[in-house]
């Protein structure tokens, strides 16, 4: 029994090591992308950010305001959810954040009599709201990692094709925005219309005078779909930055967690070994007493013998003794 259970601890603690090279590899991985997804998100940022403040001032100043990305809806009968998650797992609460925020929002919606559709980016957003049955309108997987501006595009075009049709008459957009490398947070955004939608942060040119040229209309023409793509780029990049460091610091945890694991079971089998070894010095101390019981021998020879038995090789040992009688006058 005991022997079987040291097997298993072994066996165990082999399976826990090659768990440990796999998310220890994980952890190398995630922290190399993340530098890089992070270089990326905060790149693009800054052009989102002032490409709606710009379309927000030409709007104020003689811009065309009957747009529907400017006019705000008359009745919200329908609400289209951009929701970004990523296509694999292991990244610790990333997706679980994400998806829990859409569900509450759509379940507010749903509550003031309003529709909803959904248009997912990701596999993990995928398999949760289909296999609930809920109203999904299209799905975009394997651009959660790296995504591009092609990438951005493409969904860019379904979103603005359902606004502009009037299918939908809102657009919120439900992303991860990455802060730091040990901080992200789950952002809810109204995407369309840009009505009440300013910068994310202070807006320091509000009441400024600018004099443009072309019109202002004709500027808007032109910036309002590059708006569309250019504030989907920024949230898919910040949320590929949030899925790299949550990844690395999930994987770190699970490592670390191997490595304690590790160190527990091999005290355990450390503990069984010398329960065996005692187990059966106690077996062989009781099997020469018991013979000895039965014999009349010496349990101590008995025990001599087991341990060091007799050569049979010892020639000596098997030559046999010549017995010589002295007679009266014999000398020795």
């Amino acid at each position: 029994m005991a022997g079987g259970r040291e097997r298993a601890l072994r066996q165990r603690i082999r399976s826990v090591q090659s768990t440990k090279k796999i998310t220890r590899a994980m952890e190398l991985i995630a922290a190399t992308r993340v530098a890089k997804a992070q270089q990326r998100a905060a790149a693009a940022r800054p052009y989102s950010e002032n490409l709606t403040g710009v379309i927000q001032h030409l709007a104020e100043n003689g811009g065309i305001t009957d747009h529907p990305l400017l006019s705000p809806p008359r009745e919200v009968k329908k609400v289209a959810f951009v929701i970004i998650t990523s296509d694999r797992g292991l990244a610790g609460g990333y997706n679980s954040t994400v998806i829990k925020a859409a569900e509450r929002e759509i379940t507010a919606r749903r509550n003031e009599g309003a529709d909803y559709s959904l248009i997912l980016i990701g596999k993990k957003a995928e398999g949760h709201f289909r296999f609930r049955g809920y109203n999904i309108a299209a799905t975009f997987n394997g651009i959660s990692d790296t995504p591009t501006y092609a990438d951005a595009q493409a969904v860019g075009e379904v979103v603005a094709e359902q606004f502009e049709s009037g299918e939908v008459q809102e657009v919120v957009l439900v992303f991860t925005r990455f802060i730091s490398v040990g901080t992200q947070q789950v952002a809810v955004r109204q995407f369309m219309p840009l009505t009440g939608v300013g910068q994310e942060g202070d807006d320091t040119r509000a009441g400024a005078a600018y004099e443009f040229e072309p019109a202002p209309s004709t500027i808007l023409e032109s910036l309002l779909p590059r708006y569309v793509t250019a504030r989907l780029f920024a949230a898919l990049l910040d949320s590929a930055a949030s899925e790299h460091a949550s990844r690395q610091r999930a994987m770190k945890a699970a490592t670390d967690n191997a490595e304690d694991l590790i160190i527990r079971l091999s005290r355990v089998m450390n503990r069984a070994r010398q329960d065996a070894i005692t187990t059966e010095i106690t077996e062989i101390v009781g099997g020469a007493e018991a013979l000895h019981q039965s014999q009349g021998s010496d349990p101590d020879d008995l025990l001599l013998d087991h341990v060091f038995p007799e050569d049979p090789f010892d020639h000596a040992a098997h030559r046999p003794t010549r017995t010589h009688h002295f007679s009266a006058g014999e000398q020795l």
